[in-house]
């Protein structure tokens, strides 16, 4: 699983290598400009720096998909999406002149830290303490769905591996089960039912 997280990483770098200069400004994602979003995006590497140093004493959280599913839950109407927002904007501010260096520097750090890390070994999070292979899975999430993000912002295009593709979908569809959503997925993927409109297992930016 950390070497999704390596390959999203590369995929998105390369992606934001490629945004004009004159588009950091534009509009991106909801009240977002594209220096937010990608901002916002590089999180899913600060907070692996972050959480790496921070040891944990008990696994409060199983699996990736009982992180997000906890965390969709945390404040009763899930995530503090205006805290959220604010971070995003901050992370972009941070980012500097050169935003797609930046961005790349802090990509390769994450990327050496997560390959030096004990799979096994317990970090602590915002929600609580879990194995580093269950969380460093939750930043390839955030690294594949913001790099679409970025992409359909610019009109640029982008593609991970089937691997990496699996490995994403395969979180998401276990987030929406544990969450009670199962029968409902299993219907859409089928063909025999849809998605309420805005449907995510996720809070709205994650």
């Amino acid at each position: 699983m950390l070497e999704g997280y390596a390959e999203a990483a590369q995929v998105v770098t390369e992606l934001v290598g490629r945004v004009p200069p004159d588009a950091w400004d534009a509009p991106a994602l909801g009240e977002w400009d594209l220096r937010s979003l990608v901002g916002h995006t590089s999180r899913a590497f600060v907070t692996v720096l972050t959480y790496l140093e921070r040891p944990a004493d008990t696994e409060d959280i199983d699996s990736p998909e009982g992180y997000y599913a906890l965390m969709s839950s945390m404040t009763g109407e899930g995530i503090d999406q205006a805290a959220v927002a604010q971070r995003g904007r901050d992370a972009g501010v941070a980012l500097g002149d050169d935003p797609a260096a930046a961005f790349a520097t802090l990509a390769e750090r994450a990327v050496a830290a997560t390959r030096a890390a004990d799979p096994d070994a317990l970090i602590t999070t915002i929600a609580g303490g879990l194995r580093v292979a269950s969380y460093v899975p939750t930043r390839t999430i955030e690294l594949v769905v913001h790099g679409y993000d970025i992409a359909t912002a610019t009109g640029l295009e982008v593609a991970f591996s089937a691997h990496t593709t699996t490995q994403v979908a395969t979180v998401l569809t276990r987030t929406g089960v544990r969450l009670g959503h199962g029968p409902m997925l299993l219907h859409a993927l089928t063909g025999r039912g849809g998605l309420p409109p805005g449907f995510s297992v996720v809070s709205s930016r994650a």
